[in-house]
């Protein structure tokens, strides 16, 4: 069994104190994670950008379960400018996917489109630049709509469903409440919310903050 480090122990606390609350006083509590820019990639990209045959290689586990954040970088380039050293997550995927904020589509000069994770038609294309080769992508870069991750198990205990929309409340001298917030559960997701750097900056969020679904 590998060793579990400082932030998987905060994070099994924290769910563990969920469902323990939950249980208690019929209250939801989730954590939340800031998502900076980031890149996924189809295996025919990821040979484009890097070599034929090539591999990306794991630098760490995400809380998601399968996924990971790679070493590898590119930089990623619009009609009004560039930004360099985004990250590749892993695994490939069936399509290539660039999650920004909207302060990034400004400085890149694409239209800020808010879309849920693979629902890309339709969206800005972007230069991809790697070591080893370009890439011109039609489409695939998206503001990342905020969402809740649960399990199966999770959604169940808290009587929620995929696909549905919760509100969800911070306090604080910057208290915020987040509308619209898009339900995702099943095999491959584990509980927390995901926003981008642009939504946890306004309210002064820190990854591990606990936010309360209202109800």
């Amino acid at each position: 069994m590998a060793e579990m480090n400082k932030g998987d122990i905060q994070r099994a606390v924290q769910l563990a104190m969920s469902e323990s609350v939950f249980r208690k006083t019929g209250k939801i509590f989730v954590p939340v994670a800031s998502s900076n820019r980031h890149i996924h990639l189809t295996t025919a990209d990821i040979e484009k950008l890097f070599g034929k045959g090539y591999s990306l290689t794991i630098q760490k586990n995400l809380s998601q379960p399968g996924q990971y954040a790679c070493k590898e970088v590119v930089t990623i380039e619009g009609p009004k400018g560039k930004l360099e050293k985004v990250r590749v997550l892993g695994p490939a995927r069936s399509s290539t996917q660039v999650e920004i904020s909207l302060t990034d589509s400004f400085k890149l000069g694409v239209k800020g489109v808010v879309r849920m994770s693979g629902d890309v038609k339709g969206t800005p294309g972007i230069r991809i630049i790697g070591p080893a080769g370009t890439v011109e992508a039609p489409e695939g870069t998206i503001v990342a709509a905020r969402h809740l991750h649960l399990s199966a198990e999770q959604a169940a205990l808290f009587g929620l469903k995929n696909g549905d929309e919760v509100r969800l409340s911070m306090p604080g001298p910057r208290a915020i409440i987040l509308d619209h917030v898009a339900v995702r559960c099943g095999k491959g997701h584990d509980m927390e919310v995901h926003v981008d750097t642009d939504e946890a900056n306004a309210a002064g969020m820190k990854s591990g903050t606990m936010m309360e679904i209202l109800r």
